[in-house]
């Protein structure tokens, strides 16, 4: 039984987190954990044995235990210890733990025309939180009682074990930013297993992986630093801008991230423009390093975002986001000051994103990007502090609603 705490002590809360891949879900729970060992409370997390990031993060007061199935989860819970989910539980299933539990749902993904089946069973859970008001509006639409306030997020450079090495037989490179692979492999599917399983061979061609340690180009660099997810949107995006940024030869694209093969290959094909300037770095640990060496993160499409904890890192880090001038983007992002937002590229084929790269351009140019670690009041919205203070108001309200 994987445990980063002596299993003696009565949970404060169970999470259940039984996805295999990593991804800002992964950070929040862990977030959470945190939190709730800051107001000197214990976790019980129930995580997939496949997912061996877990193993990697730093818990504090949490109990680790693993389960293949929501079944075999629901099975280890301790009676009548509070159970939050990072996505619904079937109705029935809901309607019975609700019954024997306080039952919370944290919502990661907005409402609406992407998850309106989830709403039959929301409506069991004592409380239904929202990670931003942009969530929270998706909830209300769907006819549900959203919690009273979105719980936001912060940024987390401290969440992995410090033995941890990333590096993959590489050498080490500047801040520890090394060359990884790009792809999670679905081991379920046929196709990623053969994959899978031939990279270590394939990926050694010189024009597939030719860098090994990162160093900085000259001229403006873009970065993302993400999970290449659907729902991120990054080559319809790029679909639209990558042409605009090809008539710009100085501005170089940093990936930093990893997805399935086909959100990678359908990436690597909205990005045929710029190929010669794109560099992908698979996922990485030292988010914080990642962030310092590029001049501006860039956002994917907004409307299946739901709150972007990249952008609130990046912005802790000093590093100013594009983005669409669009929900949740507006919440996290003080346009001139921590990023900018601009006109969505599918409605006026980029022109707005176009003339914001020139002004990227000659404010590197001038060392004028603006720094957004001076924006000290907006930052501290998004501090741990004031998730944790959020998150204890959550947990008082868990209580009260017990008695």
């Amino acid at each position: 039984m994987p445990t980063n705490m002596k299993p003696t002590l009565t949970p404060t809360l169970a999470q259940i987190k039984l996805h295999r891949y990593f991804g800002g879900g992964e950070i929040y729970a862990r977030l959470l954990c945190e939190a709730v060992a800051s107001a000197g409370g214990s976790t019980l997390l129930i995580t997939h044995p496949e997912a061996q990031h877990w193993r990697e993060f730093s818990l504090p007061n949490t109990q680790r235990i693993e389960a293949v199935t929501l079944t075999q989860a629901l099975e280890k819970l301790p009676a009548s210890v509070p159970l939050l989910t990072h996505s619904a539980l079937p109705e029935a299933v809901a309607k019975k733990v609700a019954s024997e539990r306080p039952l919370i749902g944290i919502v990661h993904m907005p409402f609406g025309t992407y998850f309106a089946e989830a709403a039959a069973a929301y409506r069991h859970y004592h409380h239904v939180v929202p990670v931003s008001a942009y969530i929270a509006a998706t909830l209300v639409e769907a006819g549900l009682i959203p919690y009273k306030e979105p719980l936001l997020g912060c940024a987390d450079f401290d969440r992995f074990n410090a033995t941890n090495d990333p590096s993959e037989n590489c050498e080490i490179g500047m801040n520890n930013i090394v060359r990884r692979s790009e792809f999670e492999w679905d081991r379920r599917k046929v196709r990623d297993r053969f994959l899978g399983w031939g990279e270590p061979v394939w990926s050694k061609l010189p024009y597939l992986r030719p860098h090994c340690s990162y160093q900085p180009k000259p001229g403006l660099t873009l970065g993302i630093v993400s999970r290449i997810a659907p729902i991120k949107q990054f080559d319809r995006l790029f679909e639209i801008i990558a042409p605009i940024i090809a008539q710009r030869p100085n501005v170089n694209l940093e990936i930093f991230g990893a997805g399935g093969y086909a959100s990678i290959r359908d990436l690597r094909h909205a990005l045929k423009p710029i190929a010669t300037n794109t560099r992908f770095w698979g996922y990485q640990l030292d988010v914080a390093a990642i962030y310092k060496h590029m001049d501006v993160l860039i956002a994917g499409l907004p409307e299946k975002e739901a709150l972007g904890l990249n952008v609130i890192e990046a912005q802790a880090c000093g590093t100013p986001v594009a983005a669409v001038n669009a929900p949740p983007f507006v919440e996290t992002i003080l346009n001139e000051q921590t990023g900018f937002l601009y006109v969505d590229p599918r409605q006026d084929g980029g022109k707005d994103f176009a003339a914001l790269l020139d002004r990227l351009i000659e404010q590197k140019r001038n060392q004028q990007l603006p720094n957004p670690a001076l924006a000290i009041e907006h930052l501290t919205h998004f501090s741990k502090p004031a998730f944790f203070a959020r998150v204890g108001r959550l947990m008082d309200s868990v209580v009260t609603h017990t008695k």
